[in-house]
């Protein structure tokens, strides 16, 4: 891979992991704890609150999963490791990295595992 496309990646991998930061940051708010007090809230607005909680929260831990990912494909790009394969050590199509630029094994070590 030249290094101009190892930039490009490192460049998106940047703006994404921005992006999930930033939407990390204002969703805090719905993945506080809900309010319990019947005589302020129904029973249906409650069990509406707690599932809107449990949704932030499944959100948060995915997004927590992606920025793991991102900051992986980022210290395989200062240590000159991105885009080669962790299972096989070949090189990793581009465009696979394009749709997925955290992948870390080829499209051939990935159908071995089914």
């Amino acid at each position: 891979m030249k290094d101009t496309e190892v930039e490009q990646f490192k460049v998106r991998l940047l703006r994404l992991k921005a992006e999930l930061e930033n939407i990390e940051n204002t969703s805090k708010e719905a993945a506080k704890p809900v309010e319990l007090d019947q005589s302020s809230v129904g029973r249906l607005s409650r069990m509406d609150a707690m599932q809107a909680q449990q949704m932030a929260r499944e959100g948060a831990r995915r997004r927590q999963q992606q920025l793991t990912r991102l900051e992986g494909a980022l210290r395989r790009i200062a240590a000159n490791e991105y885009g080669y394969c962790a299972v096989c050590g070949e090189e990793i199509d581009v465009r696979r990295l394009d749709a997925d630029p955290t992948a870390t094994r080829c499209i051939a070590c990935v159908d071995k595992d089914y």
